[in-house]
């Protein structure tokens, strides 16, 4: 598959759609950490992000959430939110269907909240992405920099072991 295809879409989610952001998670948030992290911290993430409730408070919270569909098969999701009106934001999550990772549709489903953060009036980008997640490289790839390393107690005993991650979306002066 290839990302210039014909059949793919990015569309907002309401907040009645979470549903669906929940069941791409349970799909492929489990799959994506399996080697990274303790199935026990999957099990304890996967309540904390991504219960009913946890995702209505983020929406409420002004989390923007977009899923990707390829021939109106929801595939992956992304969410993002401003984090100050000097222009920063951050990308809160990406995922795709594993299967479909190193097709060219992650690069599509950035590019897509590129474009929303800078219609937005965004002059950066920031994201948090575990130091062992090959998405890194991804994100390198993309424009990213590496701003500093954060080591993040969620509770429960489990810690997120990050990189913060920049992409500067104003020209320089």
């Amino acid at each position: 598959m290839d990302a210039n295809t014909q059949g793919i879409e990015v569309r907002e989610v309401s907040e009645e759609d979470l549903w669906q952001v929940r069941d791409l998670a349970f799909q492929i948030f489990p799959v994506t950490y399996q080697d990274i992290v303790e199935p026990g911290q999957i099990d304890y993430m996967m309540d904390l992000i991504y219960s009913p409730e946890a995702l209505v408070a983020q929406w409420d919270s002004g989390q923007n959430f977009l899923i990707v569909y390829s021939e109106e098969l929801p595939v992956g999701f992304a969410s993002f939110t401003r984090l100050n009106e000097e222009g920063d934001f951050k990308l809160n999550k990406i995922y795709l269907d594993n299967r479909l990772q190193g097709k060219g549709l992650g690069k599509w489903l950035l590019n897509d909240v590129i474009s929303r953060v800078k219609s937005a009036g965004g002059r950066a980008l920031l994201l948090n992405v575990n130091r062992h997640n090959k998405a890194r490289i991804f994100y390198e790839k993309m424009g990213f920099s590496l701003l500093k390393e954060d080591l993040i107690d969620i509770g429960g005993g489990y810690f997120m072991d990050d990189y913060v991650m920049e992409l500067s979306l104003k020209p320089k002066a």
